[in-house]
């Protein structure tokens, strides 16, 4: 068996320098299993983090129906079949009624690199507004939205960034004027440019951002300013989709509004490689004239009976409702930590996306950054996985498959008040 030095040498040669891995020690996986993973040596580690394996990982009856499916039939569509229609159908019927087609894609990078596109189809102009700590992807077009790794040439003139809310830190309050007069002023901004204004696209849970706690209608004045100067809003339901923040089946809906276009990926089809975009059937249309778009891979139907099993399981095993029980039964346990701990600053989240941010200080609020990245590989070194994330790389990222309970909550808990004591 390889160890790790060993792998680690053989990626660089084979796939490249600088491919990221987690942890200062990397885990070399072989296995899953619900909410656990097995790496070679045996050593068994509660997930807390991935949320591409949405339904746990391995789920048996998404096992069966992609060996069923692959067994039977797998094409493009560019051939009939009722797979892609079935689960379009039933996809839709989660969302409001104005939100009727989809395109279906491999990945949520392509999915928002269709997304602008369709706004450029519909408005007829290219100007985008993202957060300035965004990720959406990491297509040629989508890769501009994103501050964090400046492209090649720098930044197109056709983009603007916003300051990313902050419950933590605020810029102006906590009831959305700020994040709407920056919206508005780079609208202005777009509409004196060559470019005009086509679409402001956000995660609406604001995952990236380090999921500040936002009151419901916090984007009201922001989406009225995008309807008002003709934009679309696009919603990237990559993170929180699928009914991970607990209370609804999308982070939209948590939010208060209805955007224009949802763009949906990693957690769709438990780790099948499946993304799609949801919109009016006539913007569609209108992207569909414009572009004459067609992929290979999007929408076969292996994928579709993968994609299709993940919804059968969220509804038949109540996920949604765990993830709001589970959800607030570990945010509880946080917040009694945080009287043990002034590490912890702040405690936010819904459902099973959840976290803290850890500060030096919590009269100034400096973030604890190192300390941060100390703490999430101790828990890595005791068996439990998770990330960080935010702002300020600060924030602890916990996001487990959707099946996670109180007692995997209950072990999770016991080993962070072991590693925060130690520090």
């Amino acid at each position: 068996m390889s160890n790790n030095a060993a792998l680690i040498a053989r990626r660089e040669r084979l796939l490249g320098r600088n491919m990221s891995l987690f942890y200062d020690d990397p885990v070399h996986l072989v296995r899953g299993e619900g909410v656990w993973l097995w790496d070679a040596d045996g050593r068994r580690y509660l997930d807390c983090y991935n949320n591409v394996a949405h339904v746990g990982h391995c789920h048996p009856r998404v096992v069966e129906a992609i060996t069923r499916q692959a067994s039977t039939l797998n094409t493009h569509t560019r051939y009939l079949h009722e797979g892609i229609l079935d689960y379009v159908e039933r996809l839709t019927a989660t969302f409001d009624s104005s939100l009727d087609a989809a395109i279906l894609t491999c990945t949520g990078s392509e999915a928002n690199d269709v997304a602008l596109r369709m706004a450029q189809a519909v408005t007829g102009r290219t100007g985008v507004i993202a957060t300035n700590h965004t990720y959406h992807g990491n297509t040629a077009a989508v890769s501009q939205l994103s501050t964090r790794m400046p492209p090649v040439g720098g930044f197109g003139g056709h983009v603007r960034h916003v300051p990313a809310p902050d419950s933590y830190r605020p810029l102006g309050g906590e009831d959305g004027e700020a994040f709407a007069a920056a919206v508005e002023a780079a609208i202005a901004s777009l509409q004196e440019s060559p470019h005009g204004f086509s679409a402001l696209i956000i995660d609406p849970f604001f995952a990236n951002e380090g999921f500040p706690d936002l009151p419901r209608g916090f984007l009201d004045k922001a989406v009225a300013a995008v309807r008002k100067a003709a934009g679309l809003v696009i919603t990237d339901e990559v993170q929180p989709g699928f009914g991970r923040t607990g209370s609804d089946m999308w982070g939209h809906q948590r939010a208060g509004i209805v955007p224009d276009i949802v763009t949906l990926g990693k957690p769709m089809a438990n780790g099948h490689p499946v993304g799609g975009v949801v919109a009016n059937a006539d913007l569609l249309n209108a992207f569909r004239k414009a572009f004459r778009y067609f992929n290979t891979f999007g929408g076969n139907p292996v994928s579709c009976a993968a994609a299709m099993a993940v919804l059968d399981v969220i509804e038949d095993e109540k996920l949604v409702e765990n993830a709001r029980d589970v959800g607030e039964y570990t945010r509880d346990a946080f917040k009694s930590l945080a009287q043990k701990h002034t590490i912890i600053g702040d405690v936010r989240g819904s459902g099973l996306f959840m976290g803290m941010e850890f500060v030096a200080d919590r009269a100034t609020k400096e973030p604890a950054v190192a300390e941060a990245s100390r703490i999430v590989n101790e828990m890595r070194e005791r068996g439990v996985l998770m990330g960080k994330i935010g702002i300020h790389q600060c924030a602890t990222k916990i996001r487990p498959p959707m099946p996670f309970s109180r007692e995997n909550a209950d072990l999770m808990l016991s080993v962070f008040d072991d590693v925060l004591s130690g520090l």
